[in-house]
């Protein structure tokens, strides 16, 4: 079946129907997107960065048909400047230093706003992974506890915690297969020495 950025036709219709009725009565897009992802049982997040991505698919007749009529629109989201991203992570770190979550700093920091609420925590995660040494360098020039190699410890361990996890299971099944194994031979022995009675 054709899919449309990994949404089969019908379900791609669907949400843009969901979303177009939703819009006649006046509702507001992130409560649609929690209700069609509840209703669907896909995560909110998923079902809106698909309804923006299915937006963006101008190129794509099926879409451009779909979509005719409907006066549907993305909002444009300007991007952070430096020193927008510098003060969003200073925020968020100093929260994390007081034991928050980062989900509950960009929370704080969004005033319960779910699009901002994303937009925080991408920037955050995306830094995070690209640019670590900048968030060291925010968290020293402010004076931040839990530093860099706070964070490469806490990954560390996790890590280290999977690895124990997976080496005790392995070794749990080991034992398994061996008892199986000897169980096996043992009946095949005794097999063998009926027949060789039988025989004789």
């Amino acid at each position: 079946m054709n899919k449309i950025n990994g949404y089969t036709e019908e379900e791609a219709k669907n949400l843009v129907e969901y979303i177009y009725n939703g819009k006649k009565e006046g509702r507001t897009l992130s409560g649609l997107f929690a209700s069609y992802a509840q209703k669907t049982g896909r995560a909110k997040g998923s079902v809106r960065n698909y309804y923006y991505a299915l937006l963006r698919s101008t190129g794509d007749e099926r879409v451009k048909n779909m979509l005719h009529g409907k006066n549907l629109s993305a909002e444009k989201i300007m991007p952070f400047s430096e020193e927008e991203t510098d003060e969003i992570l200073k925020r968020i770190l100093e929260q994390k230093s007081k034991g928050v979550s980062v989900r509950r700093a960009v929370l704080n920091l969004s005033g319960g706003n779910d699009k901002l609420m994303l937009r925080y925590q991408n920037k955050y995660r995306n830094v995070l992974s690209k640019q670590p040494e900048r968030v060291e360098k925010i968290m020293r020039e402010n004076n931040i506890s839990g530093g860099g190699d706070e964070i490469r410890k806490k990954i560390e361990d996790e890590i280290n915690g999977l690895y124990n996890r997976l080496a005790s299971s392995l070794k749990e099944e080991n034992k398994k297969l061996t008892a199986l194994l000897k169980k096996l031979t043992d009946e095949n022995s005794l097999l063998r020495l009926q027949i060789k009675n039988l025989q004789n």
